[in-house]
């Protein structure tokens, strides 16, 4: 059976399990139960799902969804070798779309980002959306720096190894963000999408689009705390060194459901390598 083969049937009652709540991994579970190949029905779900959320957007004045990063991950396999580095598949969340990596970078990488970086920190700043410029913000209590793409040897090579990892190009992708947050800093739970009420956003959107992905690489691991959280679904990914967290959101909205945050650190510090991708080119 091909996707060309979903009857019409079938999609409306994709769609009627959508309208319903249900889960889109237990609808995907009970189509691979009644006889279809795995990968055709998640590319029979995705396309139905999709044509659903955009005509449901449209007739109530919602973000319409695009196209955002997405690593392979037919079959569900254990590892994936990127440039001949080996990437481990150590958890995966479809709504919102969450992946969580082993060996995103290896311990030398790490090392050496964090020692780049340690000369440049200062308080780390946050996007003012209704001017588009950044300022300190009580809400995150972290130290930070960027650098610029591509800026060195090590920057350059993790930018690609994400590029091929999420099919995304390199130049839709902003700086990589070091952050450390020492005993007692946090980041409380935000929207990494720049919010379309706000009057600065336009301004915000000429450098590449919306964002419409994020990757927070650990850089180390904390004695203690430091979880990156995601309230809505009650989810912690525990701050592992060389690990990493991806998710996506294809609209910005809440309901992509991908309120994040970086919890305490309780004891020790945490390092983390932050990037987030564009819709388009960012300059």
């Amino acid at each position: 059976m091909t996707e060309q083969q979903v009857t019409p049937e079938l999609r409306q009652w994709i769609v009627d399990q959508a309208k319903a709540g249900r889960d889109p991994d237990a609808v995907l579970k009970s189509m691979i139960e009644s006889g279809w190949n795995e990968d055709v029905a998640l590319v029979a779900l995705e396309h139905t799902l999709s044509g659903f959320l955009k005509e449901h957007a449209e007739a109530n004045g919602l973000p319409v969804p695009v196209r955002v990063p997405e690593p392979d991950l037919f079959d569900s396999p254990s590892t994936i070798v990127v440039d001949g580095h080996e990437i481990s598949i150590v958890m995966t969340l479809r709504s919102p779309r969450v992946v969580v990596f082993g060996n995103m970078l290896s311990d030398a990488e790490c090392d050496e980002l964090v020692a780049l970086s340690k000369q440049r920190l200062a308080r780390s700043e946050t996007v003012v959306t209704s001017t588009g410029s950044s300022e300190v913000n009580v809400a995150r209590t972290s130290d930070g720096m960027f650098f610029s793409r591509g800026e060195n040897p090590v920057c350059a090579r993790f930018e690609a190894r994400i590029a091929a990892l999420l099919n995304w190009p390199v130049e839709n992708g902003e700086g990589l963000q070091i952050l450390r947050y020492r005993p007692g800093a946090e980041y409380k739970p935000h929207y990494d999408y720049f919010d379309p009420a706000h009057t600065g956003t336009p301004n915000i959107l000429k450098r590449g689009g919306q964002r419409v992905g994020t990757l927070v690489t650990y850089l180390n691991t904390p004695t203690l705390g430091g979880a990156t959280t995601f309230p809505d679904v009650h989810l912690e990914v525990a701050p592992v060194k060389g690990n990493a967290v991806f998710f996506s959101y294809d609209r910005p909205h809440p309901m992509t459901r991908t309120l994040h945050g970086g919890a305490p650190v309780v004891d020790g510090e945490k390092w983390v390598a932050t990037k987030w991708l564009r819709e388009g080119r960012f300059e």
